[in-house]
């Protein structure tokens, strides 16, 4: 090898530049870490940040170093066993060259190596943080699994420590055996193709050395293995199935019995002269593995399972049952084998689950409805995903503020009356930042807030600027908001520098006003403002000098979710906040979830598949990361506060284990679930999440005979959203509406329909008390009987598309470019049926158009109503004709009334629509040539977004419309239009 000379000036050069790309490699996560332990001290949970760095710190130490010295001690000791002579042959004379040119560096080399060992062993350990935590606080779950009878707590928190550290093991000793061979070659004590001995016999009881620790980790894996079968996929379930007991678990056993007579054999073999005892151990271990452990299972599994599956495999089943059920909080009211209630006794997890069959079969009368008082004047027909542009349109009040495409909706109390209300938050939105407003003083530095909240009735439309109870600026309604400014939301920009002396921060009002909260990190000392200008890769925190002036904070990681992931890395956030205000100030309401994948034999699945539906498949809410969990709850309610910042988090389930050993973890982080103020529990909900997983199971685990469930009879699934294209699962829904299935006083609920599996009939309706109390958390499921054919909402949808008289409605109003847009399809169990309610919205095809409710689609038993609003939609089902009651509901005006009383109802037939010479035919042209011109002035109202000129104009169109079709029926003498029972398809 030919030998680099480097002069002395030019070895300064190199080490210089090796020094200063490893000081710009580490400066970057200098600054992140430093501004992080800022940020923590700004939010008061420093505990945080602490722990986890400490115990990544020693644990990158620790792992570092063992590695490092067991590596490091065996290549040492090989080289050390070097022989003094070597036999002379071609194979050494070709690696004396090596030996020659490594000699004179083998200090550096062997420093080199130790420095990588140690960086990579410690980068691995470390980030096993979570399992050393777990395993060194975990807590007991009280319950047994059903095979080796040890607790939960063992599979949840020492089953995965115990892997870790025998990957380690396995690791070290693999590299140290590779390592040593690699020396005794190149010195000589391990010759390949030199005549002789192959080893010398030092290197040979070396080499045995590692050999026998291997083989000892190895039966360690075995009994590990053994546990590991409460994990097994090989049967129709997650667990250990027939095959994994009656066959895997000898085998295993039996393979770690032979791998300790094999670990003495080669133990013994340090004595004796010949390698070959280790060399054949190793061959019998493989070959005892391959048949033991992988030929004969699945020789049992074809042999004795398949052809008797359903009876083998049913006390399996049973068990996976039992364990889902628990560990999802889906247990049955009446319990189960081996089962319990999934919650505290306080119920604050919920996880019980009531069953009850839907007394249905004989046809729903709609008159029935006006008897209906909790459901029927609750029913919210205002849908929170459609109208954000209409609420911008009538809110936004400046260029720059805006609101999340997906609205929340909440319920507030107002003269002693409980009701729902779309809620949104005015927030800086960085998208509608232009011109000289997108520079760096000004997006940082004056436009840095949003200002206030913003409520309509979910049971009124929100077509009128009139029908917003909270809003405007300043902010009026029945709402009393102290601190109405935002600085912590969903849109804003990624920082800002707020409450510097001599500068002057843009408020809604148009005046100047400036931070005084307790949030953001303060930019008083250069070193922090050096840290930021790292971080952000921005000069301006050094040369600007609203950055340096007195008083100076930077605020940052601002969106709710961000914050309370940080604070509590142990959690999975509900991905859809929601804002609430509380005591004069707007809060943030998020839902923490404890996950693991380590609980026995409950069924393993993809978090993200669960949660998956049409809102997060359009990135209206947050996805769930696609982790496998077989565990879960909510153990945590938090708030953050928009103004400062503040991060409260609340036990909501004291009795979750999981959480129980992070509050170990963490003391202090979490508060007591009695901590948590009224005011906020007046606003607490179940979260949509853990519902969407709750329903994903339900749809196989509401079947509790094991043999059914291994046939897959009577499988429920989610139905998919008719509203959006492609199959995505429909959301489930919040509602205010009357428990016990519509027949109850009115409860807080989140629902969702199940349809029968692969077909589009209704099979169930999941509801979930909502509110806070002693039956929050509570599942309600009504199922319906076999052999019925109720239609479910895909069917139904299609019954409203199919209606005729619909149908050329439908077109009418799309006539000029106009969209329409299908909110929300609401299922509500009322009498013996369910009520099926659709708003539809209509846009214009100006650049400046937003939603406005138009029309309210219902569906009752065989019958279909359609309306402006939706008490004509209600009245429409009592008529017999679609299309005679559109004539009278189209004379009524655009803005919907409220529905808070029962709707009139009766079930007499409406009288004909007058004749008036409007619709005789000889009058069709001078129709055609109104309505045209009636069209355009409805198109220049759309574009100048003057409510009452498109009110008007819509009435104009309408009216018109139904005169044109009045006078060709006449003209035609057409028969009148059949009845929604006629012209719909049979379930």
């Amino acid at each position: 090898m030919p030998s680099i000379r480097v002069s002395r000036r030019g070895k300064i050069v190199i080490g210089v530049l090796v020094s200063l790309f490893v000081v710009l490699s580490l400066i970057g996560t200098v600054a992140r870490i430093y501004t992080n332990w800022l940020w923590f001290g700004e939010v008061r949970y420093r505990v945080v940040f602490s722990s986890i760095l400490w115990t990544r710190v020693v644990l990158f130490v620790f792992f570092g170093l063992i590695l490092t010295l067991v590596v490091g001690a065996n290549v040492l000791l090989a080289y050390r066993m070097r022989p003094p002579f070597r036999p002379i042959s071609q194979e050494q004379e070709n690696l004396e060259r090596y030996r020659v040119a490594l000699e004179p560096r083998k200090k550096i080399i062997f420093a080199a190596l130790l420095v990588v060992l140690f960086i990579a062993s410690g980068m691995a350990g470390q980030q096993n943080w979570r399992v050393w935590q777990l395993w060194r606080f975990g807590q007991s779950f009280g319950v047994k699994d059903p095979q080796f009878h040890r607790d939960i707590s063992f599979f949840a928190f020492d089953y995965p420590a115990y892997r870790v550290v025998l990957g380690f093991g396995f690791n070290a000793v693999v590299f140290a055996l590779l390592l040593s061979l690699a020396v005794h070659y190149l010195f000589g004590a391990f010759r390949i193709v030199t005549p002789g001995p192959k080893l010398t016999i030092s290197a040979r009881r070396h080499v045995t050395a590692l050999v026998f620790v291997f083989v000892i980790l190895k039966a360690i894996a075995y009994w590990l293995d053994r546990y590991g079968l409460v994990f097994s996929t090989r049967g129709k379930v997650t667990g250990a199935s027939y095959t994994d007991v009656h066959a895997t678990l000898p085998a295993k056993t039996i393979l770690f019995w032979m791998a300790v007579l094999i670990a003495i054999a080669v133990l013994a073999s340090l004595w004796l002269k010949s390698a070959q005892i280790a060399g054949i151990s190793f061959a019998v271990l493989f070959i005892l593995s391959i048949g033991i452990n992988g030929i004969y299972p699945a020789l049992v599994q074809q042999i004795t399972v398949k052809p008797n599956a359903s009876d083998k495999e049913a006390p399996y089943i049973l068990r996976n049952i039992n364990a889902t059920r628990q560990a999802y909080g889906i247990v049955t009211d009446t319990g189960v084998p081996g089962g319990g209630s999934s919650g505290g006794p306080d119920g604050s997890s919920g996880g019980q689950v009531s069953y009850a069959d839907y007394a249905n079969g004989s046809p729903s009368d709609p008159a029935d409805l006006a008897t209906d008082k909790a459901t029927v004047p609750n029913i919210r027909i205002t849908d929170p995903n459609v109208v954000s542009p209409t609420f911008t349109n009538a809110q936004q009040l400046r260029n720059y503020y805006g609101f999340p495409d997906k609205l929340d909706i909440d319920r507030y109390v107002v003269n002693g009356e409980t009701s729902d209300y779309i809620v949104g938050v005015r927030e800086l939105k960085a998208a509608n930042l232009t011109g000289t407003q997108t520079n760096w003083i000004n997006k940082h530095t004056v436009f840095t807030h949003g200002y206030g909240f913003v409520a309509g009735k979910a049971n009124l439309d929100v077509n009128a600027r009139s029908d917003f109870a909270v809003g405007n600026i300043p902010v009026t309604g029945f709402l009393k908001i102290d601190k109405p400014q935002v600085y912590f939301g969903e849109l804003g920009v990624d920082y800002s520098i707020v409450g510097a002396t001599g500068t002057r921060e843009n408020d809604a009002s148009d005046a100047k006003s400036s931070y005084n909260g307790a949030g953001g990190v303060p930019l008083g000392n250069f070193f922090n403002r050096l840290a930021f200008a790292i971080k952000y890769r921005q000069g301006n925190f050094i040369l600007n000098d609203a950055v340096s002036a007195k008083g100076a904070k930077i605020i940052f990681d601002r969106d709710p979710r961000q914050r309370v992931q940080k604070v509590a890395p142990f959690l999975q956030v509900d991905g859809d906040p929601y804002p609430a205000v509380i005591d004069g100030r707007i809060m943030w309401i998020l839902d923490g979830y404890t996950t693991m994948a380590n609980y026995p034999y409950s069924e393993r699945q993809s978090l993200g598949n669960l949660t998956t539906d049409s809102l997060s498949n359009n990135n209206r809410t947050a996805a769930q990361p696609n982790n496998d969990i077989n565990y879960i709850r909510n153990s945590v309610k938090a708030t953050v506060d928009a103004f400062d910042g503040t991060v409260r988090l609340y036990a909501w389930d004291s009795q979750d284990p999981v959480l129980k050993t992070w509050r170990k973890v963490f003391p202090g982080v979490v508060q007591d679930k009695s901590a948590i103020p009224q005011h906020v529990l007046d606003h607490i909900r179940y979260p949509q999440d853990l519902f969407e997983v709750q329903r994903g199971l339900l749809q196989r685990y509401h079947v509790s005979d094991p043999v059914q469930f291994y046939n897959g009879t009577d499988q429920w699934s989610v139905p998919d959203d008719p509203t959006v294209t492609g199959a995505v699962d429909q959301p489930p829904y919040y509602v205010l509406a009357g428990s016990k299935a519509g027949t109850g006083p009115a409860e807080y609920q989140l629902t969702s329909p199940m349809k029968v599996n692969n077909r589009p009939n209704m099979a169930a309706f999941i509801s979930v008390n909502s509110q806070s109390g002693s039956d929050y958390g509570r599942l309600n499921v009504l199922r319906l009987p076999s052999g019925t054919s109720i239609q479910g909402p895909q069917q139904i949808y299609s019954r409203f598309n199919s209606e005729p008289t619909i149908s050329a409605n439908l077109s009418l109003l799309r006539t000029g470019g106009s969209q329409i847009t299908e909110g929300n399809l609401l299922s509500l169990p009322i009498g013996r049926t369910f009520l099926y309610v659709e708003p539809l919205y209509v846009q214009g095809a100006g650049t400046n158009s937003f939603p406005l409710l138009q029309r309210v689609l219902v569906a009752y038993g065989d019958k279909i109503g359609y309306g402006v609003t939706l008490s004509s939609a209600l009245r429409n089902l009592t008529q017999p004709v679609v299309g005679q009651e559109i004539n009278s509901v189209n004379s009524q005006p655009s803005s919907a009334p409220s529905t808070s009383s029962p709707p009139p109802t009766t079930s007499a037939p409406p009288s004909a629509p007058p004749t008036s010479s409007a619709a005789q035919p000889g009058n069709v042209t001078g129709i055609l040539q109104q309505l045209d011109a009636a069209f355009l002035r409805l198109q220049a109202a759309y574009k100048s977004g003057d409510f009452q000129a498109i009110g008007q104009a819509q009435a104009d169109v309408q009216r018109l419309s139904q005169s044109y079709l009045r006078a060709r029926a006449s003209s035609s003498r057409a028969p009148a239009p059949t009845s929604p029972k006629a012209s719909s398809s049979p379930s």
